[in-house]
């Protein structure tokens, strides 16, 4: 442990950024601040251009599209390959701008000939296609426009990006994904010429050329990611001092050198760090924990999970390698949030200060913030706030009560089981699977009824029968199989944040535990509820650490696997989708 305090900041005020070594900083490396920001903070698209894509904005922007799709391929007679281009330019608009200069025009050529001119499909699709194609122009103009101040703010200083930053690894899953939804859309539309319903062949037709464009979409981003991470690592790249820190949502948010209060925050990106371990058994291992996370982290930002519990860290100064512009690719060298044990024990040691430095890199395109999304952040981070002090209350109130009751009377074993929490949520899903799957009629039903069965399959069990067993000797987690056992020195994780209970372990080949159950955060900071899943994850830590509140036999019961009840469910949810009308 360290023998030096860190500095106190006064009440009220922000902590000061965490300094960057001076060996850290490229040799006339300037402060990004001052008039050449402001220049470049001027540049930004207007609101009416959209420059900030969730995974929401595509999956409402899509159905619209798909619907002015079918109306133009029934009431223009526009082939469905080239209707699929309707909801295509929506998705360009939103994330790649650079098709739209080229698609926007050849739309417009296409309904010219194929519709009439006081044809109201063929008005609506030309006055869509004139609108992206404004929007797109706009946005890359601007995009220019942050790309030169951006260059006149680095003076001409230059760097090599640092060697941590790891081997190039940007653009490789959307590659693959693209190539995965190109391959599996064209083998529908091979298929679908031997239907005998024209109406599903044309609508699966159409549909199905949609996700052929989505499939190139995302192949072509994915590719102009890795040809711009690629050009950060081959040749010295403009430099520039500034601020960043972790946001709330993940994504790492940068500010200006001389922003110490964290105001305004100038862009985001999403990030990711390099670790080079030396055995490469734990490397694999790593990489798919990593890509179960990452997974875990992209199903959060679908469904719009607000994690009450995630706040910003701290302000840390760093260093940016390349130049800063809507969809740029970026290293930052920052300052590490906390330094390690090792270092401090070094510092304490010999008598200096050991600086960990974090490298990462660009797993997204640089996303500038408006002044609008500023003001929204900040509001929502204030909110945040407030939302994290009553929840912290509810935690502390389940550590209390939890042990109390655990220091009540020694027992054999202890057990926590799937709830009201976990049966109103699968309910809520049961009931819109069976809406949803069972509502469209012919071959759609089979389809769509088979994909939410297989979700169904997969979810339902776990969430009805998940069972946690603390005995004398650590913890009994209910799996496919047979349970997992965790011993109590093994456990790193136990944890309920936002509405997932994660247990994890030390071990690397145990893989990470968790059950998902729907939560009422309104409800339960007005009624002072405290969930299930908070109590448990509280009981857990306290056995955890104190080993006096641990029980003091062994479990000797065999829980059933959960595949067998996934089996009847499949079983089941089949017999209905035959049987149903």
């Amino acid at each position: 442990m360290s023998t030096e305090l860190e500095p106190q900041s006064p009440p009220g005020a922000s902590p000061p950024p965490r300094p960057l070594p001076a060996h850290a900083v490229p040799e006339g490396c300037v402060a990004w601040s001052g008039e050449k920001l402001e220049a470049w903070a001027r540049t930004r698209p207007p609101l009416w251009v959209p420059a900030r894509t969730r995974p929401l904005h595509l999956l409402a922007v899509v159905p619209g599209g798909l619907i002015v799709g079918f109306w133009l391929a029934n009431f223009v007679e526009l082939p469905a390959a080239l209707a699929a281009l309707v909801p295509l330019q929506l998705v360009w608009t939103l994330v790649r701008p650079e098709v739209v200069r080229f698609s926007a025009p050849v739309l417009m050529l296409l309904l010219a000939w194929y519709g009439g001119s006081h044809d109201v499909p063929t008005l609506v699709g030309g006055v869509a296609a004139t609108l992206t194609w404004a929007m797109a122009e706009i946005r890359l103009s601007k995009r220019r426009l942050q790309r030169q101040w951006a260059s006149v703010a680095a003076e001409g200083v230059t760097a090599t990006v640092p060697d941590e930053v790891g081997p190039l690894r940007r653009g490789r899953f959307l590659m693959g994904f693209g190539c995965l939804l190109t391959v599996v859309a064209v083998a529908v539309l091979s298929s679908v010429s031997g239907w005998d319903v024209a109406t599903d062949r044309h609508e699966v037709t159409l549909v199905g050329w949609f996700v052929v464009g989505w499939g190139l979409t995302s192949l072509l981003s994915g590719w102009l990611g890795r040809r711009r991470a690629a050009a950060l690592r081959g040749a010295p790249v403009p430099v520039l001092r500034v601020l960043v820190r972790d946001g709330a949502d993940g994504d790492a948010e940068v500010f200006a050198a001389d922003d110490a209060d964290a105001l305004r925050p100038l862009f985001t990106v999403a990030t990711e760090e390099w670790y080079d371990d030396a055995d490469e058994e734990d490397d694999d291992e790593d990489e798919q924990r990593d890509a179960g996370e990452e997974r875990d982290a992209f199903l959060d930002a679908v469904e719009g999970v607000d994690d009450d519990d995630d706040q910003p860290g701290p302000l840390r100064e760093a260093v940016l390698y390349g130049v800063p512009h809507d969809g740029a690719e970026i290293v930052i060298v920052s300052a590490a949030e906390a330094p390690e044990a090792s270092q401090e024990t070094e510092a304490a040691e010999g008598g200096g200060t050991s600086v960990e430095l974090v490298v990462e890199s660009s797993s997204g395109p640089v996303r500038p913030l408006s002044e609008r999304a500023v003001r929204h952040r900040a509001a929502a981070q204030r909110a945040r706030a407030k939302r994290h002090t009553v929840h912290e209350e509810l935690r502390a109130t389940a550590v209390t009560e939890s042990r109390a009751r655990l220091g009540d009377e020694p027992v054999t074993v202890r057990r926590w089981r799937a709830g009201w929490a976990d049966w109103s949520a699968a309910l809520f899903m049961i009931v819109t699977m069976a809406a949803v799957g069972l509502y469209p009629d012919g071959l759609w039903q089979y389809v769509l009824g088979g994909v939410l069965g297989v979700l169904g399959v997969l979810t339902l069990p776990q969430m009805l029968t998940w069972r946690i067993t603390a005995d004398r000797s650590g913890l009994w987690l209910s799996g496919w199989g047979r349970p997992q056992h965790v011993e109590w020195d093994d456990l790193t994780t136990v944890r309920c944040a936002g509405a997932v209970l994660t247990v994890d372990s030390r071990r690397a080949s145990f893989p990470l535990w968790s059950v998902r159950a729907e939560r009422w955060r309104w409800l339960e900071r007005k009624l002072r509820l405290v969930h299930p899943y908070e109590r448990t994850a509280a009981e857990i830590t306290a056995m955890w650490r104190d080993p006096e509140l641990r029980p003091e036999g062994e479990h000797q019961g065999r829980r059933m696997p959960l595949w067998p009840l996934s089996v009847v469910l499949a079983v089941g949810w089949a017999a209905v989708l035959v049987l149903v009308p």
